[in-house]
């Protein structure tokens, strides 16, 4: 019984996610730019960027996944991010599945 209990309580931790929202990215960059810019500061796992079906352009934000909250962290510690002349507007947050959120709200 504790050794399952231990099981289901790693499952959740991994379940989280920690991720960095991006917002304000210009229309030109990259989900493959986006993770190169981010690499400076840690190992990105992911780098999320959704597209606009109708209009075949990405929505300008993402979602960054990194391996540790340290280099969550990292990212942070610099007062601005520009790429190709746009500031980024950029937000910490932890991410949870879905599956998990569902779980929580019952």
């Amino acid at each position: 019984m504790a050794a399952a209990s231990a099981v289901r309580a790693a499952g959740r931790r991994s379940r989280r996610l920690f991720d960095i929202f991006v917002a304000e990215i210009p229309w030109t960059v990259s989900s493959k730019e986006l993770k190169e810019y981010f690499s400076q500061f840690g190992s990105v796992q992911k780098c999320q960027l959704p597209f606009d079906r109708d209009t075949g352009f990405h929505r300008r934000y993402c979602w960054i996944k990194f391996s540790t909250p340290e280099e969550v962290q990292n990212v942070f510690q610099k007062d601005s991010h520009i790429l190709e002349g746009s500031k980024l507007a950029l937000k910490h947050q932890i991410r949870t599945r879905r599956s998990q959120r569902r779980n929580q709200s019952e």
